[in-house]
């Protein structure tokens, strides 16, 4: 089943970026803060609801690399593959919440051990077809970074402008 008769099963926010940075592990007495960095190209929020299954997420990764969202070099705006540029997965709960008075509630979103699956297969379908549109166009470097599913994370965004598109599947 991919999508519920209530609703969608899923919901992402793209931002292109000229770079951006999520901290992925925090400072602790034994280590320093651990970060992800990518240059040109987008970042993906991406919450998934009771109900989502493996069977939407070619879907999502297809339509959310193909839409053209990032401003190239000339100033038209083409896909993220079209760039060709990189991604930056963020996994946003938060996403997925509902005002109950003056509170968030998130009782629509999907377990976190299924997604944590969901989210793994996401991330590993945008490489696979991020990479085969890198090789196919010259092989530009681009690279798939991601955060860390159920920690909270800290973001540095740098935008040419606050280019953001809400997606639900």
């Amino acid at each position: 089943m991919t999508e519920k008769s209530c609703g969608p099963v899923a919901r992402t926010v793209l931002q292109q970026c000229l770079q951006a940075r999520l901290q992925v592990k925090p400072a602790d007495e034994h280590s320093e803060a651990q970060f992800v960095q990518i240059d040109r190209g987008m970042v993906i929020y991406i919450c998934f609801f009771k109900g989502a299954t493996d069977d939407i997420l070619p879907k999502m990764v297809s339509t959310l690399l193909n839409l053209r969202l990032c401003e190239s070099g000339s100033g038209k705006v083409v896909s993220v593959t079209e760039l060709p540029g990189s991604l930056l997965i963020v996994p946003q709960a938060t996403l997925g919440g509902k005002p109950k008075g003056r509170a968030m509630q998130y009782h629509n979103n999907i377990s976190k051990e299924d997604g944590l699956r969901l989210y793994s297969t996401f991330v590993s379908l945008c490489e696979k077809e991020l990479a085969a549109a890198a090789s196919a166009g010259g092989g530009a470097q681009v690279a798939v970074k991601h955060g860390t599913y159920g920690n909270r994370q800290v973001l540095k965004l740098d935008t040419n402008g606050p280019y953001t598109q809400l997606m639900e599947f």
